[in-house]
C-alpha cells in the first residue's frame, strides 16, 4: 500500500498528514502513474490552507508530478506500462502512486530530466499561455514581471528574452536579483529597497510597460498598475500576498484604458489538444536550451511541510521538489 499526504480540515503545513493510501487498479481511460517527483507551488499552499474550494471529504495538495506508468485501464491506447509521463492538475499529487484520466498525461520525450519537469508542469506550462494568451508578447515589448525569482520568474524571463522582449523584473534581496538578472531580465529592481513603481518610469523613460504579469497580488496591484503604458495589460495569475479586494474597473480607466484579466492555467489546458500543444511549446524550448529548469532544492515528500513553510516565507527560490 502507498502513502501520501492527506489534509482533513484546512490549516498550516501540519495539517498534512502522512497516511497509507490504497490505488485502486485503473477504470476506462484511467491510468496508474508511479510518482518519481512532485512539484512544489503557491497552488498547494492555498488548498491546503482553505484559500481554495476543497473537494467533498478529505484532500491531497499537489498540483504537478512526473512518473512512470504501471498500468492502463480499458480503452487506452496511447499510453503503456514503463511510459514517462507528467501531468498538472489542481490537488491530489502529493502521493507515491496515483491513478489519473489518461487524457491527463503527457508523455515525455527522451532529454527531458522527470525530477525537473516535475516542477515545471505548472509553472513552465504558466509562462507558456502568459506570454502567448494572456497577453501575446511582441519583439520589443516592455514587460514588467513580479516575482522574477520564482519558478514561474525564472522560466518567464527566459521565455520574454527568446521572444525579443525586455524584461523587467522585482525580487527580494541581491541574491534574487542576482538569480534574475541570470534568467534572461535586462533590469531587476529590489523591492525591499526600491520603490518598483518609480524604478519602472526611470527605465522606460516614463513610456510604462506593454503588460504586467503580478502573481502577488494585494501587496502590488495598485503599482502593477501604474507601470503600465496607456491601453497596457495587467495580468494577475496569483495572490502570494494576498486576494485583491478592493479593485475596480474605474482603476482602469484612471491608468488609460487599461486592460486586465485574472488567467487560471486549467482554462488554457482544458482540452487534451491545447495540453498537447502547450506541453510540446514547453518540451521544445527546455530541449533546444531555450529554457533552463533550475531545481533550487529537493526534499522528500514526506517534508512537504517544511517546504510548505519554506515556500510562504518567501524562502525560496526557483523550483522546490519532493521526491517520492
Amino acid at each position: 500500500m502507498a502513502g501520501g499526504l492527506v489534509v482533513t480540515s484546512p490549516g498550516g503545513p501540519e495539517a498534512m498528514a502522512w497516511t497509507e493510501l490504497p490505488t485502486p487498479d485503473p477504470g476506462p481511460g484511467e491510468a496508474v502513474v508511479a510518482h518519481t517527483a512532485v512539484g512544489v507551488n503557491f497552488l498547494d499552499v492555498y488548498f491546503r490552507s482553505g484559500l481554495y474550494p476543497w473537494p467533498d471529504g478529505p484532500m491531497i495538495p499537489g498540483a504537478e508530478a512526473s512518473g512512470v506508468v504501471e498500468a492502463v485501464g480499458k480503452d487506452v491506447t496511447d499510453l503503456k506500462p514503463g511510459d514517462r509521463v507528467a501531468y498538472v492538475l489542481p490537488h491530489g499529487a502529493y502521493r507515491e502512486t496515483r491513478v489519473v484520466p489518461a487524457e491527463r498525461l503527457v508523455p515525455l520525450p527522451a532529454g527531458i530530466d522527470p525530477v525537473a519537469i516535475a516542477g515545471a508542469m505548472l509553472k513552465g506550462l504558466t509562462a507558456q499561455y502568459l506570454v502567448t494568451s494572456s497577453y501575446a508578447v511582441q519583439p520589443g515589448d516592455t514587460v514588467l514581471v513580479h516575482a522574477a525569482a520564482g519558478g514561474v520568474g525564472l522560466i518567464l524571463g527566459q521565455w520574454l528574452h527568446s521572444l525579443g522582449a525586455h524584461a523587467i523584473g522585482t525580487a527580494g534581496g541581491p541574491e534574487k536579483v542576482a538569480l534574475a538578472k541570470q534568467h534572461g531580465y535586462e533590469h531587476v529592481i529590489d523591492y525591499r529597497s526600491e520603490d518598483f513603481v518609480a524604478e519602472v518610469e526611470r527605465l522606460t523613460g516614463g513610456a510604462g510597460c506593454a503588460a504586467v504579469y503580478d502573481s502577488v497580488g494585494a501587496d502590488t496591484w495598485r503599482g502593477s498598475l501604474k507601470c503600465l503604458r496607456r491601453r497596457g495589460m495587467f495580468v494577475n495569475f496569483g495572490q502570494s500576498s494576498g486576494l485583491i479586494s478592493d479593485f475596480s474597473l474605474a482603476d482602469l480607466a484612471a491608468g488609460g484604458s487599461l486592460s486586465a484579466n485574472r488567467p487560471v492555467l486549467f482554462d488554457y489546458v482544458a482540452t487534451r489538444d491545447d495540453l498537447l500543444e502547450r506541453s510540446s511549446d514547453l518540451f521544445s524550448r527546455i530541449l533546444d536550451g531555450t529554457i533552463k529548469l533550475d531545481v533550487a532544492a529537493t526534499r522528500p515528500l514526506r517534508e512537504a511541510a517544511a517546504a510548505h513553510a519554506d515556500l510562504e516565507a518567501r524562502r525560496t527560490v526557483g523550483s522546490t521538489i519532493l521526491l517520492v
